[in-house]
């Protein structure tokens, strides 16, 4: 008796349950992901009493680290001459010297660095000026 051959079943592995799975996490991942504010220069800003100023989103944040490095909105620069600073901060307030200079400075830097970014600004004809520091409450709840 001759039996009539069964062709073997192709078996095959559905993966796009698997494929459903991996994306779903990476949204997770990517929603659920904090995004913090990173300068590529370390500041430890000085001591003040005054009361936090609402941040505005069109602003010149010129931030000076310790070693007297200049960054402005984050880019840090070439070197530290007041041409290219001044050169900088031109390029990103194309020519509007109403908007917000704000110099972040860390605390042991040198009074000149800070001095070269105020005389930048004063120069350039900027008129809202202001340093950022933090409040004495905040460094008192750290050392605790």
């Amino acid at each position: 008796m001759r039996f009539a051959r069964r062709g073997k079943a192709e078996v095959d592995i559905n993966i796009t349950p698997l494929i459903d799975v991996v994306f779903l996490l990476l949204i997770f991942f990517m929603v659920s992901t904090t995004f913090t504010k990173e300068t590529h220069l370390s500041i430890d800003l000085p001591e003040a009493s005054a009361d936090p100023v609402s941040v505005v989103k069109n602003q010149i944040d010129v931030s000076i680290s310790k070693a007297g490095h200049f960054a402005v909105n984050e880019v840090a620069l070439v070197n530290d001459s007041l041409e290219t600073l001044k050169r900088a901060i031109e390029k990103i307030s194309q020519g509007d010297h109403s908007v917000p200079f704000i110099i972040t400075a860390d605390a042991a830097t040198t009074h000149q660095s800070v001095v070269k970014a105020m005389d930048a600004a004063g120069q350039m004809g900027f008129v809202h000026l202001a340093i950022t520091t933090k409040s004495t409450a905040e460094s008192a709840e750290m050392e605790e």
